[in-house]
């Protein structure tokens, strides 16, 4: 027979073909072990190097801290309708599962509930505006086309401050309990488990319902001041400024902006009462000690510290999960699971070490030891993050992309520490009017009589700008943001609102 003998060269290809491939794999695999080790290694050699400078990550931790139920803010009877909630699709917000027993709770608005508002009575420092307390009369005594409005409503007109106070009568029983639970001295609204949906949702129920409280406190305060009520006024004042260091208390940036948005309403009585010279001096006195407390440049850097502990958090779920749940707006009952099985968990590793080093960078904006926030600081990292960006990198890509709308944030915390330092000096100026008879030529005589030392720009560290006007009165300012000195211009934006990047930080009375 003269058959061939069959080649072997299609088995030794198969089986070059197969060690190939498991060498292939078993490179791979070393590589990405090696790849694995050094990402954990530099993230735990940052968190050494960042220890060793005093910047601890305990704050990562900070989700455990508890404080006993008659101690917390948050855990008054005054909140127990925000303990069982439930998702409502339709109009994309929580509310009560049972409302029987809370039913003012969750009516808590100075609106109607028909959606109306009144047109242009709201007063705005920002804008030198006064409340228009007829305007508030007339909104409360117009008949609402919802009949679950109850404002009560006085049979003739009384005075505007009169009827407002007797229409917002409904909330007095919850104020005071508000006022009693203020005085709590912690606050911790969540247990800031950052993979559970709902805890972190049910957050935001605690947050607008805060908002909605000041509001009412804010009203109460000024129509009490319209009506002559100071003492009252101030106690008011007093609770306002009590809710807002509650708020301070949080380890989140939403939080702390809501909280700027809050400070905002402890501000404006406070600068009626100054405009139409209704403080005395023993008032005016503690109202500037109250609004010394307020460190908003010392709350930024809390915000950015928790936003760094909310992100590594989450990164490391990520990796330890390998899955993340992305909520449905519209129904938080409904998720997609996204799988990360086969990504190294040296992505995460690094992604958590340059999240920290974004955070650092954006610690840097500002200096509480000097109060002063730098523009051109955050205007640097600004163009880091976006430069960033735009060379994609799976090291830094999540870290980046949470990290980058956080610097435009400081202007915020920057602006309200501005309008407080103003309001602190402005309550100095009416003691130094009181004792006087008119403002001073500068603010050096307000120190040490009327202030201990008057605040400084928040934005260059430079004194604050200062003169009278012809009209008895004087006007008061930071350069702001563009670091400017446009002589106390204020700009508005197409929309009509304060552009806080344009203008000078003004606080003036309107014109007698």
């Amino acid at each position: 027979m003269n058959d061939k003998p069959k080649s072997k060269w299609p088995w030794r290809l198969l089986r070059w073909g197969l060690i190939g491939v498991a060498t292939m794999v078993t490179l791979v695999a070393v590589l990405v072990t090696e790849e694995d080790w050094r990402g954990k290694h530099d993230w735990e050699a940052y968190q050494r190097q960042a220890a060793a400078r005093g910047d601890s990550f305990d704050d990562l931790q900070f989700n455990t801290q508890k404080f006993p139920d008659d101690q917390n803010f948050a855990r008054a009877p005054f909140f127990s309708a925000l303990t069982n909630l439930q998702w409502n699709a339709k109009n994309y917000e929580w509310e009560p599962r049972d409302t029987n027993n809370s039913a003012y709770f969750w009516k808590a608005s100075i609106y109607r509930s028909d959606g109306s508002s009144p047109e242009k009575a709201t007063g705005d420092f920002t804008h030198s505006r006064l409340t228009d307390m007829k305007a508030w009369q007339a909104y409360y005594r117009t008949p609402s086309t919802n009949s679950n409005d109850d404002f009560p409503v006085a049979p003739q007109p009384q005075s505007p401050a009169a009827d407002v106070l007797l229409a917002l009568s409904k909330f007095d029983r919850p104020v005071e309990e508000l006022r009693t639970a203020s005085l709590r001295p912690e606050s911790r609204f969540g247990d800031y488990d950052f993979n559970d949906l709902k805890s972190t949702g049910e957050l935001f129920a605690y947050l607008s319902y805060m908002k909605r409280w000041s509001q009412i406190a804010e009203l109460r305060a000024l129509a009490e001041l319209a009506d002559g009520e100071n003492t009252n006024a101030l106690e008011d004042v007093k609770l306002l400024s009590r809710m807002n260091d509650k708020m301070r208390q949080e380890p989140l940036l939403i939080s702390h902006l809501v909280s700027l948005a809050m400070m905002n309403m402890v501000l404006q009585p406070v600068y009626e009462g100054l405009a139409r010279h209704q403080w005395s001096d023993v008032q005016l006195a503690e109202l500037e000690q109250m609004l010394a407390t307020k460190d908003f440049l010392a709350d930024f850097q809390t915000a950015m510290r928790g936003e760094r502990a909310c992100a590594i958090s989450t990164y490391e779920n990520l990796r330890l999960t390998r899955q993340e749940k992305i909520e449905d707006p519209s129904n938080p009952d409904n998720t997609t699971t996204i799988n990360y099985r086969w990504v190294p968990a040296a992505f995460f590793y690094q992604n958590e070490l340059n999240f920290a080093q974004c955070e650092s960078r954006l610690l840097s904006l500002v200096d509480v030891e000097k109060r002063i926030a730098s523009p051109a600081a955050q205007r640097q990292v600004n163009v880091e993050f976006t430069e960033a960006l735009k060379h994609y990198n799976p090291y830094k890509i999540l870290a980046v992309m949470s990290a980058q709308s956080l610097p435009h944030s400081v202007i915020n915390f920057a602006l309200t520490q501005s309008w407080t330092d103003c309001a602190r000096t402005a309550c100095a100026l009416e003691r130094h009017r009181l004792a006087h008879g008119n403002y001073p030529d500068n603010l050096d005589a307000l120190a040490p009589q009327f202030i201990d030392t008057v605040p400084h720009d928040v934005v260059n560290g430079q004194p604050l700008h200062y003169h009278r006007t012809p009209d008895g009165l004087f006007i008061l300012y930071s350069v702001g943001w563009d670091e400017t000195d446009h002589s106390g211009q204020i700009v508005f934006n197409q929309h009509g609102a304060f552009d806080k990047e344009k203008s000078n930080w003004v606080w003036q009375y309107p014109k007698p």
